[in-house]
């Protein structure tokens, strides 16, 4: 990857006569108290338009701040962890990174986050919903009806999660067909196909799957985790293809799908198989894991995140900053993703070790990009229907949800100007 990212030559100053030292250090390491809401104070510094700058690799991907009053008071409030440095040691640190695999990167612009997520609360929770609440990280709901009628380039972030792209529900009839929940949920996105002059449920994702990736193609963030994952995927690939089948409103699933799917359309995958069996909750085989295949159903392992240069790449770099390069894994409607499906170009950011499958990956699609994490939720492994939300004031150095506040900082990154 070609170095397209500004690195930071200049030391940032607070004006003469002050007592305070000219920077803060947020150290990402162990000696952070509270990583997760680290990312919150140094989104604070981007909403009110000062200029920070991302250390990556350096101390766990630490951050540099203007020592101002208001990011002391918003980290000694949070209970991060910062350390005032003076020009001596500024500059110490630049001649450290410089001559190492790291680099400072400036972030110079809050960006604008969107999370898709239904109006009502579903039976399990958001993993990146948590983080931003946790953190302090101000975001806005949208849901079928803003994708499909408002202009999505007022964002320049937008995260997926549990929803299924392809209308089947997950394939969640199985076993909650008759939940109040499922009920609710289904009579809703039926009322909202047929408000948008749409035939069924699958018509409608499928609608919304398109004005995200046209989204992406145009210039935006996208992040998923997940059943989003794969499902988008397959709402991409399947345009004109029917592979709701009886999931969705009884008709018959294309017998010849797999042959008809456009590939081209979708952003990670190729080639993938879908899943159609009575009684089979799966949707396809991108997952490596399998979940509610018990016949198929692989164990928790761990993952490892790959260590790339700074330098050289640093947009893969920024998506993988963590205190720890070894996680326990966390199970989901979809795990991992085979890496036999993956498409060429994509980056692999995090795989278990001897196994097919990858656990975190990104690409570039048009004038964006977007980054898929499987699995729900970083601290919940299992991932069962109806249990409480996870209370992240118990998890405030979690290594799993620091890489989606990654993703969440990462379109803040000033790009550099390309020559011509």
């Amino acid at each position: 990857m070609a170095r397209w990212w500004m690195v930071a030559t200049c030391a940032l100053t607070v004006g003469a006569g002050t007592a305070r030292a000219q920077h803060l250090l947020v150290p990402m390491d162990d000696a952070q108290a509270n990583h997760l809401k680290a990312y919150g104070v140094t989104f604070t510094a981007l909403v009110d338009g000062v200029r920070s700058e991302w250390l990556l690799n350096y101390r766990g991907g630490s951050f540099l701040l203007p020592d101002v009053p208001n990011l002391r008071r918003a980290a000694a409030l949070a209970g991060v962890t910062f350390e005032a440095v003076g020009p001596d040691r500024v500059q110490e640190m630049r001649r450290e990174i410089s001559e190492g695999n790291m680099d400072a990167v400036p972030l110079e612009k809050a960006p604008r986050i969107a999370v898709y997520t239904p109006p009502d609360s579903p039976p399990w929770d958001d993993a990146v919903t948590l983080a931003l609440t946790y953190a302090g990280i101000k975001y806005e709901k949208i849901w079928d009806d803003d994708v499909l009628d408002t202009d999505l380039s007022q964002f320049d972030w937008i995260h997926l999660h549990h929803e299924d792209f392809t209308g089947q529900a997950n394939k969640l009839f199985l076993g909650f067909r008759d939940a109040p929940w499922f009920i609710q949920a289904r009579d809703r996105d039926l009322a909202m196909a047929r408000t948008h002059g749409l035939a069924d449920i699958p018509a409608l994702k499928k609608a919304v799957a398109d004005r995200l990736r046209a989204f992406v193609e145009r210039g935006g963030f996208l992040f998923a985790m997940c059943g989003a994952t794969e499902t988008l995927e397959l709402a991409l690939a399947s345009k004109g293809v029917d592979i709701a089948g009886p999931f969705a409103d009884g008709t018959p699933m294309d017998p010849d799908a797999d042959a008809k799917m456009q590939w081209d359309r979708s952003f990670a995958m190729q080639g993938a198989r879908l899943e159609f069996a009575g009684g089979v909750n799966s949707m396809s085989d991108i997952d490596g894991h399998q979940v509610n295949v018990a016949a198929r159903r692989q164990p928790l392992g761990t993952y490892t995140l790959f260590g790339f240069s700074a330098k050289f790449d640093p947009v893969a770099t920024m998506l993988v900053q963590d205190h720890r390069t070894v996680i326990a894994d966390y199970y989901g409607v979809t795990t991992s993703f085979m890496r036999k499906v993956l498409k060429p170009g994509v980056t692999v950011l995090a795989h278990e070790e001897g196994a097919p499958w990858a656990k975190y990956i990104h690409g570039s699609y048009g004038l964006g990009s977007w980054t898929y994490l499987g699995g729900h939720d970083p601290e919940d492994p299992q991932h069962n229907i109806g249990a409480p939300p996870t209370d992240l004031a118990l998890h405030p150095n979690s290594p799993g949800y620091r890489l989606i506040l990654n993703n969440v900082l990462f379109p803040a990154a000033k790009k550099k100007p390309l020559k011509t």
